[in-house]
């Protein structure tokens, strides 16, 4: 497995295992594709707390509560911002990113996430919010990195000029 080095602390593998689906199977089923995914040399894991109504997040977490060694091989990334509600729309509240970082976490039956990124771009995102949000989860210890999935360089930009203190 080729991996990529995106910090001095941070190696991920280039190829990612996608959970998206996994909440549309088994327990069973997760543990056998994540141990698959372990031998092979994956330890990228990429979620969203809304993949299966927060299913696929759940599933991983059955599977480190009995695999707990599992965690230390693996760089678990997620999702926030669409809340599913009959309706999707988007909620960068800090309020919302720091609830849905908690669920997460219980879910992933684990106390930190590595990355948490923001689902899909919303307009009128308040950018201090998300910053402050940002800051918050990353004092606590409970998100190491912060990125974005989706977004345009301008959108980024923005964020970034609001950096983490």
């Amino acid at each position: 497995m080729k991996f990529l080095d995106l910090k001095e602390d941070l190696c991920v593998s280039q190829v990612a295992l996608g959970c998206w689906r996994i909440g549309d199977t088994t327990i069973e089923d997760t543990e056998k594709l994540v141990e698959e995914a372990i031998k092979e040399g994956i330890n990228f894991i990429d979620l969203a707390d809304i993949y299966a109504n927060g299913k696929s997040e759940q599933y991983l977490g059955e599977v480190l509560k009995k695999h707990p060694d599992w965690r230390k091989k693996m760089f678990i990334q997620t999702k926030c911002g669409i809340r599913n509600n009959n309706n999707k729309y988007y909620d960068f509240s800090k309020e919302h990113i720091i609830n849905s970082v908690e669920e997460s976490l219980k879910r992933l039956n684990t106390n930190y996430i590595d990355v948490l990124l923001l689902h899909r771009p919303d307009t009128l995102m308040d950018p201090k919010e998300v910053a402050d949000a940002f800051d918050t989860l990353y004092q606590s210890g409970k998100v190491k990195y912060f990125g974005v999935s989706n977004m345009i360089p301008m959108q980024m930009e923005l964020l970034q000029k609001l950096q983490l203190s």
